[in-house]
């Protein structure tokens, strides 16, 4: 009979969870680039910055929409998209103590290298 302990259950996505999914792909990270510098822009807008058929990147925007890093409206037929960048803090938020701890690891090496006599050539 095992001893060991089972694995605790894992914990329920959250909405920062959804952010982080969809910030993985290279191709929803470039939509998202797309819509800061070049504000709302219709699908097909969007779809001639990549090598693929609309559908596929409709289920893109689908990610992106879901994770409430994109609003969508539509005018007539058309679908118009526009980054909702507010989710982006709580990425940031998660990321700052990271930042932090890089800092002052730089900030020692840095440190540490003023210290060390300098190599004089012979």
């Amino acid at each position: 009979m095992s001893t060991a302990a089972a694995p605790a259950p894992a914990a329920a996505p959250t909405p920062t969870d959804h952010v982080f999914a969809a910030l993985a792909n290279a191709t929803r990270r470039e939509v998202l680039r797309l819509l800061r510098e070049g504000g709302p822009q219709s699908v097909q807008a969007l779809a001639d910055h990549f090598a693929m058929r609309r559908p596929s990147l409709s289920e893109h925007l689908k990610v992106l929409r879901e994770a409430g890093l994109v609003s969508e409206q539509r005018s007539g037929r058309r679908r118009i998209y526009r980054l909702e960048a507010a989710p982006l803090a709580d990425v940031q938020d998660w990321l700052h103590p990271y930042e932090r701890f890089w800092r002052e690891r730089l900030t020692g090496l840095g440190a540490l290298l003023d210290r060390m006599p300098d190599d004089e050539p012979t």
